[in-house]
């Protein structure tokens, strides 16, 4: 029976199935992330993540959500490659190039004396606030007023970190609850989106501290995003409610933001953790 081996990560608890593909890559790759994303009868995950070689960077990046759509970005899946191309040794550089569908991130890797990446910082670039690049159908990006469940309009401020995002900020994020789970769905859905967004509900605790819980496009509530984390810190000091640099405290852990003023470029900073190795049978 053929196989493939595989490896579990995660970026705080952001979970997904990376394949090592710098050799060869398997087929059909829509429906094998639906299946080894399956909590039940597969590997289990966010989603499906491919190392593989590329001609502008030192590695590329193909990642896939469960549902089996494609992603153009992920930070938490950033962080992990790097972790996992430095530890099994298909590089001994601490300064990495990511070849990804949203262009080349750089990652720079602190490793400890161990040989152990302890944390991983990517440039995430630039932040995109113009609605038609971003893209949302809108005549603005902030405050954009939009109907979620149960016919409540809420304020969405549309930012792309390399794909979509739709912040809405709540005064409490607890009293606020499980209704993630229903505006979440409605809001990635609505149709401002012409290619569905990620949806972050944050509450701002203080100018540098922030809480938040996302619903990703294709992969429902996950326990973390990294663009998600960069366009809540991006549309919080954008709209004053936070400064440059904040910690994006989200249901798995902790991120920190900055927002470069010179550069103009985001940067996260955060662990990634290797779970486990094994072999998954098609």
């Amino acid at each position: 029976m053929e196989s493939l081996k595989f490896t579990k990560m995660h970026g705080i608890g952001n979970d997904y199935v990376y394949l090592d593909c710098t050799a060869s890559c398997p087929g059909n790759l829509e429906n094998l992330a639906r299946r080894i994303s399956d909590r039940h009868t597969g590997v289990g995950g966010d989603g499906l993540v491919l190392i593989l070689p590329s001609e502008i960077a030192d590695f590329k990046m193909r990642i896939f959500n469960a549902d089996g759509s494609e992603a153009r970005m992920c930070g938490n899946a950033s962080r992990c490659i790097g972790k996992y191309v430095y530890e099994r040794g298909l590089t001994d550089r601490e300064n990495i190039t990511l070849e990804t569908l949203s262009g080349v991130k750089y990652l720079t890797l602190s490793v400890d004396s161990d040989g152990k990446v302890e944390s991983v910082t990517v440039d995430m670039g630039e932040p995109e606030f113009i609605p038609e690049l971003i893209p949302v159908a809108a005549d603005r990006n902030l405050a954009i007023p939009a109907e979620a469940d149960g016919g409540e309009i809420l304020e969405v401020n549309a930012v792309s970190m390399g794909n979509p995002h739709g912040v809405v900020f709540v005064d409490d994020l607890d009293a606020f609850g499980d209704r993630v789970l229903t505006a979440g769905p409605a809001l990635e859905n609505h149709p401002m989106w012409p290619d569905r967004a990620n949806i972050e509900f944050a509450q701002v605790l203080s100018p540098s501290e922030i809480r938040m819980r996302v619903w990703e496009r294709g992969s429902g509530e996950t326990m973390a995003c990294g663009t998600g984390a960069c366009a809540t810190a991006v549309a919080a000091a954008v709209t004053g409610r936070a400064g440059r640099e904040a910690t994006i405290r989200l249901l798995g852990g902790d991120l920190r933001i900055r927002w470069d003023e010179k550069s103009n470029h985001v940067f996260m900073t955060g662990p990634a953790t290797i779970v486990f190795d094994g072999e998954y049978y098609l």
